[in-house]
């Protein structure tokens, strides 16, 4: 169950591009959101012979949403400073991997589910916390993500998933591999093995 919650989540994130830059971080979300619907709805991308690309269209929305080094940073938390700059890249690497790995499937399956944006939270200039929720025939699943303005570009750097942080919940897994002199390597190991897994 916490999968599912956690898949709609990223659908989310999914949901918003480049769009709105312009605009504050709510803005940004809600006159983007139906440009990533419209490709999961599109009837020419249905079947499993559309899904790679489905795939790329999605994947390119994922890139310009998450600042991918924040984060990674974040989840690694104190670790982070524990990598070598090769190490960092590639952990970068492997960690988008495994979350698109995790939940690509998911996010294909996506069935027409109501995303309603509703409150934006400035933590500072450039902190914000976008509330939203996903509104299904049974349920409401309140969802916040946490933005960051770099460049001129509010980009998330967390999904919050009735109040499970995705960051929260890969750092204690990665803490608990790295342990307290475990090397970076260990971990980067169990990542090559994760993305090469079918």
């Amino acid at each position: 169950m916490k999968k599912r919650l956690a898949f709609m989540g990223i659908l989310c994130v999914l949901v918003m591009s480049t769009a709105a830059y312009a605009a504050g971080p709510l803005a940004t979300a809600e006159v983007a959101v139906g440009k990533v619907l419209d490709v999961l709805r599109d009837p020419k991308f249905k079947g499993p012979e559309a899904k790679q690309a489905k795939t790329e269209r999605l994947r390119v929305i994922y890139k310009d949403m998450f600042d991918e080094i924040e984060f990674s940073r974040r989840t690694l938390a104190r670790n982070w400073n524990r990598f070598s700059p090769s190490e960092r890249a590639e952990f970068v690497d492997l960690f988008e991997q495994v979350l698109e790995k995790a939940y690509l499937d998911k996010i294909l399956d996506y069935s027409n589910e109501k995303i309603v944006f509703y409150q934006e939270n400035m933590l500072s200039d450039k902190q914000a916390e976008i509330l939203s929720k996903i509104v299904t025939s049974s349920k409401e699943i309140p969802i916040f993500y946490r933005m960051i303005l770099k460049d001129g570009k509010w980009k998330v750097y967390d999904v919050v998933v009735e109040n499970m942080s995705l960051v929260q919940n890969y750092r204690a897994q990665f803490n608990d591999i790295l342990g307290t002199d475990n090397p970076p390597e260990q971990l980067l190991v169990i990542l090559r093995k994760k993305v090469k897994e079918h």
